[in-house]
């Protein structure tokens, strides 16, 4: 039983994922259908994660009262039907009243799992997890390239990601049995005394008879800024190269829209192997060494991006390794949570987490594209760059402050 709920665990992150790329890789096609500017993906973008910054502000709340399977369902749930609505939306407009429950339903799912994993399984299972939503993420360009290309248009590549979310919601539906609820994992805790084990146990007991954390009383803990600093940052890289890397490549490499729509899902191929590589190297890697391998690597797509030149060979590698880098930091960061934290405060702190990281996948790729709009788009690298060093200098603090309760 154990390893079939792990099974509709990495399902519901496939479900989270799929729709993830969509607007990004299908943008160059859709300004044309809905005489929109190139900026006002950004519109759609923000609110889908003003969403899921409410969403994930509440989680805590409704996981303590519902339990995580439950919470996934419904909300699985919720996107999809948010996705089908997308499908007939007639104009730009529609699209961002259809957003709003997408984005409630994405914030919910995320942060639910994310503690779930990050309490009852080891860090492998977290990346693994990661990689499952990398894996949804790069299947969504290719199914919205698939429709672009047999002249059935956007709206059917937001149909079939659609009917697949319903497929999915029924299927987690139907395991909600098999979730065991944080109440009852607790009182199992208390009488069992549970270690980590290699199939995912429960790594430490998780006390319930609290009152929910809230959001004034994550920030007084120690650390709290630093780390929510830290997902804002990676939001933002991560999700301004979704957004905006099959645009960069039209106006900056000038490829032609239907192959950058392809060749958008190379970050995706990036961040799913990545996923997948780290998910061993945390086997041998804390998670702190495996945040600052993944932060070199940044690094090192955002020097490719710099070279000047008129192939773009060298921009296709960098966002394979900017995916690659992107790859280990944001499970990692989770999978630490309860180190830093503790168990008791973990899904309060992880759904204030999701609220900032969401802060940052709404209003970096936005800004992002009023920079492209009246600037450049070949601003790209220097956007990157800024986040990221911000990003190393937040770990930093962080480990000098709590780096004893997670060794490096």
């Amino acid at each position: 039983m154990a390893a079939l709920l792990l099974a509709v665990i990495y399902l519901s992150f496939i479900s989270l994922g799929l729709p993830d790329s969509l607007l990004g890789a299908a943008w160059p096609t859709m300004i044309t259908t809905l005489n929109a500017p190139l900026s006002w993906a950004g519109g759609i973008s923000m609110t889908i994660s003003a969403g899921t910054i409410i969403s994930a502000l509440v989680s805590d709340r409704m996981t303590l009262r519902f339990g995580a399977g439950k919470v996934t369902a419904c909300f699985v749930g919720v996107t999809a039907l948010a996705l089908i609505g997308f499908s007939f939306a007639p104009n730009y407009w529609v699209l961002i009243l259809l957003a709003i429950p997408y984005g409630l339903g994405a914030g919910c799912v995320d942060a639910a799992i994310n503690n779930y994993v990050a309490v009852h399984y080891s860090s492998r299972h977290m990346s693994w997890l990661h990689g499952m939503w990398g894996l949804g993420a790069l299947i969504g360009p290719y199914i919205m390239s698939y429709a672009i290309g047999r002249q059935q248009g956007w709206q059917w590549g937001y149909r079939y990601i659609g009917f697949l979310q319903i497929a999915l919601t029924v299927i987690i539906a139907l395991s909600i049995p098999l979730w065991v609820s944080r109440k009852a994992a607790a009182s199992k805790a208390e009488e069992d005394a549970p270690v980590s084990v290699d199939d995912g146990g429960v790594i430490e007991p998780v006390e319930e008879k609290r009152k929910p954390l809230g959001l004034l009383g994550v920030l007084r803990l120690a650390g709290a800024k630093q780390i929510l600093v830290m997902f804002l940052c990676y939001c933002a890289v991560e999700q301004t190269c979704i957004l905006w890397v099959s645009s960069y490549m039209v106006h900056a490499n000038h490829i032609d829209a239907v192959q950058a729509t392809q060749f958008a899902a190379l970050f995706f191929i990036g961040i799913t192997a990545g996923r997948f590589l780290s998910g061993v190297l945390t086997m041998k890697f804390s998670d702190p060494m495996m945040i600052r391998l993944g932060q070199l690597l940044l690094g090192i797509g955002i020097v490719l991006l710099f070279i000047p030149t008129s192939s773009v060979w060298p921009t296709l590698v960098a966002f394979v390794i900017l995916g690659f880098g992107c790859a280990p930091i944001y499970p990692c960061v989770i999978h630490s949570t309860p180190g830093y934290f503790g168990a008791d405060k973990s899904q309060a702190i992880v759904g204030v987490q999701m609220a900032f990281a969401y802060i940052g996948a709404m209003l970096m790729p936005a800004l992002f594209g009023l920079l492209a709009q009246y600037w450049s788009i070949r601003l790209l690298p220097w956007y990157v760059l800024f986040f990221t060093t911000l990003m190393v200098v937040m770990h930093e603090s962080l480990r000098k402050r709590l780096g004893n309760r997670v060794p490096a």
